[in-house]
């Protein structure tokens, strides 16, 4: 059985590129409260929540995959998204997101999404 997933991204790139998406039309921050309302919903996290750097952090727009079949709720997984959500509200405090690059960060994004997919062994791409 070939398992499905569920991208949560606020990026147009990815909504352009994927199929399988759930769009927020909205802030980074909401995009983490939409995943973590998922996560707490029986969704588990395939992609951590976090980009892979601090800078990546500053980004105005990312992406999370989760499997899109709902099980028990997984503890581990709701501390990663909790935990994930408090490190971008104190980094946000610090500095605002990075719209003049938004570009870029979006470009970026779209990479490293499909590098997921690679490395998960799943073609759910529509390019």
């Amino acid at each position: 059985m070939e398992v499905e997933y569920l991208i949560v991204t606020n990026n147009p790139l990815v909504k352009e590129g994927f199929d399988d998406i759930y769009f927020v039309e909205g802030t980074s921050r909401e995009l983490l409260e939409k995943v973590r309302d998922l996560v707490h919903a029986g969704h588990e996290l395939v992609t951590h929540p976090l980009g892979a750097s601090l800078r990546m952090m500053f980004s105005p727009c990312f992406s999370v995959v989760l499997r899109s079949e709902k099980k028990d709720l997984n503890y581990f997984h709701t501390e990663i998204i909790e935990s994930s959500l408090e490190k971008y509200k104190l980094n946000m405090e610090v500095r605002g997101e990075d719209t003049k690059n938004s570009r870029d960060y979006a470009m970026i994004d779209y990479s490293l999404l499909r590098s997921a997919f690679v490395e998960i062994g799943n073609n759910q791409m529509s390019f």
